[in-house]
């Protein structure tokens, strides 16, 4: 089951060890391999207004956990830390060559291991050249600390920057975007409510794949946060246009087809497609991940996924 991955944002804050341990567990019993977080996770949600307690939480879960390591995937971020507490985004520590070397060893500390299967630049740094985060990543996978390397929130036009100082100079380059990527889109040129403003995706992202296919799509918050399902979680203004009264309805039809719910619909249509995708998904009980596992598990028929992609 590596097409998704458990979002580890709130353990150790929102969601207590005894829960998390519970998911994580669960996950792996089911056959569940990428685990995502990143060392900024959660500092809105702590008091000290620093991050780390997630990675600090699947470094006692590892430990606890013989033979765990050997049958998970880490994937985890730098970039987004405030060096001052709580104070977002004016003092995240960026991606300068200094912070992405204390970077991966705090995470790889917290972590309890030598290594991470993915290690992401969190979103882009103004300050920092572009070059000098480039080749402070290459370094890190050189050295062996780190096996792939992707870009959050970024803009394709950075991505491709970033790739091609990559390969000029034979050093390692991202393989992998990760933004919020859902089957509902939002009207263009509304600011975001359910997810920060960073990394909305667009079609440009799109494109990139399709013409791309070393690169791959990492999605967060794809069920909106349970509002696919959930009543008391209406959608949000942006959501507020015709498209989506269109989409929901052809959602609707498969769901009623397949006899699953629209969450599972919903990412079995992130999953089956031809483009590589991996939604990452937050969960806070067993089961919210048993039905995003069964999503996973879900085969759309080739005319149920066209009549999904065609509404509009």
């Amino acid at each position: 089951m590596e097409k998704l991955a458990l979002g580890a944002m709130l353990f150790g804050t929102v969601t207590d060890e005894r829960r998390s341990f519970e998911l994580l567990d669960r996950f792996v019993d089911a056959g569940g391999v990428w685990i995502d977080t990143a060392n900024c996770y959660s500092f809105w949600e702590h008091p000290s207004g620093f991050g780390g307690q997630s990675e600090e939480l699947l470094g006692r879960w590892l430990a606890r956990r013989p033979g765990a390591r050997d049958r998970v995937r880490i994937s985890t971020k730098v970039g987004c830390e405030p060096t001052e507490a709580g104070r977002f985004p004016e003092t995240a520590e960026g991606l300068s060559a200094g912070v992405v070397k204390d970077g991966i060893e705090g995470s790889l500390r917290r972590l309890g291991t030598d290594h991470v299967e993915l290690y992401w630049a969190h979103k882009p740094d103004p300050v920092t050249p572009l070059a000098e985060t480039v080749a402070a990543f290459d370094e890190l996978v050189s050295a062996g600390v780190v096996g792939r390397l992707g870009g959050s929130n970024y803009p394709v036009w950075q991505v491709e920057r970033a790739r091609q100082i990559a390969r000029a100079s034979g050093q390692a380059g991202f393989t992998a975007v990760q933004q919020h990527h859902t089957y509902l889109r939002p009207r263009p040129g509304t600011r975001p409510t359910v997810v920060h403003r960073f990394g909305e995706v667009s079609d440009e992202v799109f494109h990139y794949l399709e013409h791309h296919p070393d690169m791959a799509l990492w999605a967060y918050t794809p069920l909106l946060s349970g509002r696919y399902t959930r009543a008391d979680k209406p959608l949000p203004a942006e959501y507020d246009h015709p498209g989506t009264t269109r989409r929901l309805a052809v959602l609707d039809e498969v769901v009623a087809e397949t006899g699953a719910d629209r969450n599972r619909v919903v990412l079995a249509w992130l999953t089956g497609g031809h483009l590589d995708i991996t939604p990452i998904v937050g969960v806070s009980t067993v089961e919210q991940l048993e039905d995003a596992i069964a999503g996973v598990s879900l085969e759309l028929t080739a005319d149920q996924r066209q009549r999904l992609d065609d509404a509009a």
